[in-house]
């Protein structure tokens, strides 16, 4: 078989060569009868794009079918020389199409596997048809950003901009981590207002109606309210009015180049379009060859309590329901919306669990930070409890607790958390301890499972604790008494900050636990994101210490956070770079005084500048480009390499990597919209290469149908991989 491939890239090499640029002489590249029987045994489509000016390099050649029990499709890179082959294609009718940078989609041809294709590309006919295939952040970098003098803002009798904006930098992290965290800012649905709202009249009125539809309509007022509604409104209304009366994008994406056009990306429908991802999982944080070939597991968040599945091996959808317990637990049904431009006034979710993020044990099990109850919390909780943790700080709320699910059972159990829950990752411990983060603003604290105690116990209370985030400013180096975290400093005690993880990572080196807050923590701190270094101690509630960290000056916005096997950490930033941050590299001590700024160690620093145009107007170094989280590929599943970060880069509409210090941008361009939360890698054969690996995401957008599709557009599972050369079987 090997022998018989080189033939016929040889062949298809001469063909090339013979053909230029002349469309006509395009069957002389059709294979031998011998070569074509191969061909459909193998399940794989092959050919060459051609463009009218010769073979198209680094286009992309997309294959969809709906023959299989869901929906089904996979996409390619051509080659230097216009040749395409896509791999491993369940036996279906498909269509197949060109679509590429320069170019406009082209006819879509009829194929089942094992034919070759010789496609034609066609060329866009002007600027404005070429850019609609974009990445949104080519768009929405035209979005123009308040000067710098126009900070901080003087409110409402002012310049609109709320005081909470301190400096320029405050509202492009806004932008960025509170606009871009739930949408696609430049996606087709966002840069076009739809005629229901644009009736409303000017294009501030109609921005402000299409910010109250839906239910998300809260999370939206809570945004603009941060940035000042009337400044933002007009600003987003400006950009839309002027991409409406003609204006394009003032730069251009390239072509993938490299090991970039070895990407092969499978994805597969699952959900329902009415419903939304948050993000889902498929293996085990610590091997990627838990759950092998098993299904993977969706997030739906507010959207609905059934969560969606997909077995990727059978091609099919399921869901499964998430238990909702108790009658008091809100739903999301309760919501104030008003009428959509696509579901009109019909409320389209219906979650009461609130089921934000998923992570698979090393038995496969999944746990879900989930909402299980109420948000009043139970005594053991609250002050006068005797539990070890509410004695040091006692807790009232809890938004979101725990569940998990065993496929193997089918059976569901729940921790009842005092702590609200968000992101949560496992140690590599005894106890099999996972740690949480809160989520929301000001919680002030950082929460921990031990579920080996759980599962054998059942117990909530004991198997759970949290500590409060005190960083160690007298520098004696234990815990005392503390100051809050707008007193002055005392040198006689340490300062409690008043942060939330977001982001949560436990270390691969030691045994703290890393975490990346988004919110200002204390007011010492001047630029939004930092991240946070957690040491447990003996006994963590009273013995628990935080180092925190700025990026260095003139960067900020961290979002998301990972570690490699050797302890380095990573963060995406919304002044447009990838953050990779090494303790080892500090120099001056990480405890007293000066602990309280977190600009000690600006050498432990080391950063990346994202790809992409910045926003207009602003001069500074950075890119519109925007990250949602990142996630590092420990275990090479992707064909990187080992301990290569990936970064959800949903500005750029793909997933970016860090490769000895060069980026890899792996644009996923269909449907049009790309948007991820989160990825993990698995490994399903180890024995058969690049075939038996990869990562895998899904669709993370809130609006799913504000993509390509519109409202018939499903969430998405995505399997991206990594082949060693752009014709690889």
């Amino acid at each position: 078989m090997r022998q018989a491939m080189k033939s016929n890239a040889r062949a298809t090499l001469a063909a090339v060569a013979v053909i230029g640029t002349l469309w006509a002489s395009l069957p002389a590249l059709m294979p031998s009868a011998h070569a074509q029987k191969e061909k459909t045994s193998d399940a794989h489509l092959s050919g060459v794009v051609i463009g009218p000016k010769g073979p198209e390099a680094g286009v992309w050649v997309i294959a969809e079918t709906a023959d299989l029990p869901t929906g089904y499709a996979k996409v390619v890179v051509t080659d230097d020389k216009g040749r395409f082959l896509i791999p491993e294609l369940p036996s279906a009718n498909y269509q197949v199409w060109v679509r590429g940078y320069g170019l406009v989609d082209s006819p879509k041809v009829s194929a089942r596997p094992g034919r070759t294709l010789n496609l034609k590309a066609v060329a866009a006919p002007n600027e404005k048809a070429a850019a609609e295939y974009y990445p949104g952040m080519y768009w929405y970098s035209l979005l123009e950003i308040p000067g710098k003098n126009e900070f901080p803002g003087t409110g409402e009798k002012g310049n609109g901009i709320s005081p909470n904006m301190k400096a320029q930098h405050y509202w492009i992290d806004t932008v960025k981590h509170s606009c871009q965290s739930c949408h696609a800012l430049g996606s087709k649905g966002i840069r076009t207002v739809p005629e229901m709202f644009a009736k409303s009249g000017t294009g501030f009125q109609a921005w402000a109606r299409r910010t109250q539809s839906g239910q998300a309509m809260t999370n939206m007022a809570l945004s603009l309210g941060n940035m000042g509604p009337e400044r933002a409104l007009k600003q987003f209304a400006d950009w839309t009015d002027r991409i409406a009366g003609g204006e394009l994008p003032f730069a251009k994406p390239e072509r993938p180049k490299g090991i970039e056009r070895n990407l092969v990306v499978t994805m597969w429908n699952f959900s329902s379009p009415q419903f939304y991802l948050h993000d889902g999982i498929s293996s085990y944080q610590h091997d990627p060859r838990v759950n092998a070939n098993g299904p993977i597991y969706g997030a739906p968040e507010e959207s609905t309590d059934n969560i969606p599945a997909l077995d990727p091996v059978n091609h099919r959808a399921f869901v499964v329901k998430h238990p909702v317990n108790h009658p008091g637990t809100p739903s999301s049904l309760t919501l104030p919306m008003q009428p959509s431009s696509h579901w009109g006034d019909k409320p389209i979710w219906d979650g009461h669990s609130s089921l934000h993020n998923n992570m698979m044990d090393g038995e496969g099990r999944v746990w879900f930070s989930a909402r299980i109850r109420p948000a009043a919390n139970p005594d053991f909780c609250k002050a006068g409890s005797d539990h070890p943790s509410a004695k040091v700080a006692p807790l009232n709320e809890s938004p979101r607790q725990l569940s998990v699910y065993d496929p193997k059972t089918k059976e569901w159990k729940h921790v009842d958390t005092c702590f609200g829950t968000h992101h949560l990752y496992f140690a590599k411990d005894a106890n099999r301890t996972l740690w949480l983060s809160q989520g929301g603003p000001n919680s002030g604290v950082v929460g921990w499972v031990n579920t080996k105690l759980f599962l054998e116990t059942g117990d909530s209370a004991k198997s759970q604790g949290w500590t409060p985030i005190i960083v160690d400013t007298n520098g004696n180096g234990k815990r005392d008494a503390w100051v809050g975290p707008n007193d002055a400093l005392d040198p006689a005690k340490d300062q409690r900050i008043m942060a939330a993880f977001y982001g949560i990572m436990p270390s691969t080196v030691d045994d703290s636990v890393w975490g990346q807050a988004m919110d200002r923590g204390f007011s010492r701190l001047d630029q939004p994101g930092y991240i946070i270094r957690l040491t447990p101690g003996s006994d963590p509630a009273n013995t628990a210490l935080a180092e925190i960290y700025l990026p260095p000056e003139g960067h900020y916005g961290a979002r998301g956070i990972d570690m490699d096997l050797n302890g380095l950490v990573w963060t995406p930033l919304a002044s447009g770079y990838i953050g990779s941050f090494d303790r080892k590299k500090c120099k001056g001590p990480l405890n007293g005084p000066t602990a309280a700024t977190g600009k000690h160690c600006p050498e432990g620093w080391t950063l990346y500048q994202m790809p992409g145009p910045q926003f207009k107007g602003l001069n500074e170094p950075g890119s519109a480009n925007q990250a949602y989280y990142v996630w590092v590929d420990r275990y090479n599943t992707l064909g990187l390499g080992a301990n290569v970060p990936i970064i959800n880069a949903n500005g750029g509409e793909s997933l970016l990597a860090v490769v000895d210090g060069k980026l890899v941008d792996l644009r996923v361009p269909y449907p049009l919209g790309f948007f991820t939360k989160l990825v993990d890698g698995r490994v399903d054969d180890p024995n058969t290469g690049w075939k038996g690996r990869g990562v895998w995401t899904m669709s993370g957008t809130r609006t799913v149908f504000h993509n390509e599709g519109g409202t018939k557009n499903y969430p998405k599972v995505y399997k991206l991989q990594i082949r060693p050369d752009p014709l690889a079987r």
